[in-house]
């Protein structure tokens, strides 16, 4: 009797621990099988959201080829027509595209020191070595830095010495910093988020007003219309007497194309000059080989003494007329109040002059059509339509569209992905001057 139950006890134990075992088993095979299960669907987003992404992208382009180009302004529908690009909705996914008039912006790359200072919050040391970043040279500007500075940090990395191939290179600058970069619009929507509008609970810190302080991203750019392959611009030298005539846009492009492992890829195209071949792609976290390019340089002359003979014989420095030749020239119908007033000193007059010029441009259907209607309105005054008449457009053909696709789970947000391209639609096809396409996430 008593060795029967003592065997009954073991037969017990031992379907107990069969139980365990087999239990065990399920919970890691059902683990196994719910990660699996989600591979499956973020891979299946994943393909989801990139071709809405491209689909947002392409979108955008065919109606900023459609689009009339005698003028271009914030009444077009690239801009105004929020129901074509806001929540878009695709099979299993939507997207949302922002277009941005790049040639509404101040080109970095050919901006002068005045000009510079007239950003906001901007210092006069920021703004020389932006300038020694961007020329060909390493001789220090008064308040600047070269290629011994960037070198001997603790990452070193090699200035330029070339002009600004990506408006992001500017974070590479001394003394530029991401809240003066990006202001509060960390994600460069031009929309105020939740996120902007906090305080200091989710980065970035912020105000927690309802305005949004946007940074220099929003008034800067680099990219130069493809068609100026000729034609040089004049920058004053700083606590100089002679003047410095650089070629902006006489360089050749260059391609490079990388992709890395769960880190986006992006395609940067300099905007002057034609596009060198690109180099094979390597495999997912490799970074792929950059093709031949075509050659980069800059040209600078430095103006020459002329000598002048009077009854005296005396030697006078002859001081290079500015021009915006080779620069992205400035699209009045889009350019913001602050690029505006940059362009005529940045002073108290020169912002109020601004908020004419955009006060008056929105009560026009087509814009302003003639930049000389500006003084003929009583808008501006002669003087002050004088310090920026030969920056200025009425149209475009550079634009920055930045699509972000989001999956939709089941009622909830899933994957996003986000691209964001440059194109110059002068030509047929149009140009892509820079591509990046971010990781899933």
């Amino acid at each position: 009797m008593n060795i029967n139950s003592k065997n009954k006890g073991l037969v017990l134990v031992g379907v107990l621990w069969i139980v365990i075992v087999l239990t065990a088993i399920v919970a890691v095979l059902g683990r196994k099988s719910r990660l699996d299960s989600k591979l499956v669907l973020a891979r299946s987003e994943a393909v989801r959201t990139k071709w809405a992404a491209r689909a947002g992208i392409e979108r955008a382009i065919a109606i900023l080829n459609e689009d009339e180009k005698d003028t271009d302004c914030h009444n077009d529908i690239w801009y105004s027509s929020v129901e074509d690009f806001n929540d878009f909705a695709m099979a299993g996914c939507s997207y949302n595209v922002q277009i941005t008039d790049e040639s509404g912006k101040l080109d970095i790359n050919t901006a002068t020191f005045d000009q510079l200072m007239a950003l906001p919050n901007m210092y006069e040391d920021i703004a020389d070595a932006i300038i020694d970043w961007r020329d060909s040279d390493e001789d220090v500007s008064e308040l600047g830095t070269e290629g011994g500075y960037y070198e001997n940090l603790t990452f070193g990395y090699p200035n330029r010495n070339a002009p600004f191939r990506t408006i992001r290179e500017l974070l590479l600058v001394k003394g530029v910093t991401n809240e003066l970069f990006y202001g509060e619009d960390t994600n460069l929507n031009g929309k105020l988020d939740y996120n902007e509008m906090d305080g200091n609970i989710n980065p970035p810190d912020d105000n927690s007003d309802s305005y949004l302080d946007q940074g220099w991203a929003a008034y800067i750019t680099c990219y130069t219309s493809a068609a100026n392959t000729t034609e040089t611009t004049t920058q004053t030298s700083r606590n100089t007497s002679s003047s410095a005539t650089i070629t902006a846009a006489a360089y050749q492009s260059q391609t490079t194309i990388q992709t890395a492992s769960n880190t986006g890829s992006s395609i940067i195209i300099s905007a002057a000059g034609q596009t060198g071949q690109t180099g094979q792609t390597g495999q997912t976290g490799q970074t792929g080989q950059t093709g031949q390019t075509g050659q980069t340089g800059q040209t600078t002359e430095q103006t020459t003494t002329e000598q002048t003979t009077t009854e005296q014989t005396t030697t006078e420095e002859t001081a290079a007329e500015e021009t915006t030749e080779g620069t992205l020239v400035i699209n009045v119908n889009t350019a913001s109040e602050v690029v505006l007033a940059v362009l005529m000193g940045g002073t108290n007059e020169a912002y109020a002059a601004a908020q004419s010029i955009v006060a008056y441009r929105d009560t026009l259907e087509y814009g302003i059509e003639d930049v000389s209607e500006l003084t003929s309105s009583g808008i501006v005054s002669s003087d002050m339509l004088s310090l920026m008449q030969d920056y200025l457009t009425i149209s475009s053909n550079i634009y920055k569209i930045s699509c972000i696709a989001t999956a939709d789970r089941g009622g909830s947000a899933g994957t996003t992905l986000q691209i964001e391209a440059v194109i110059d639609r002068s030509t047929s096809p149009y140009k892509v001057l820079y591509w990046y396409q971010g990781a899933s996430n």
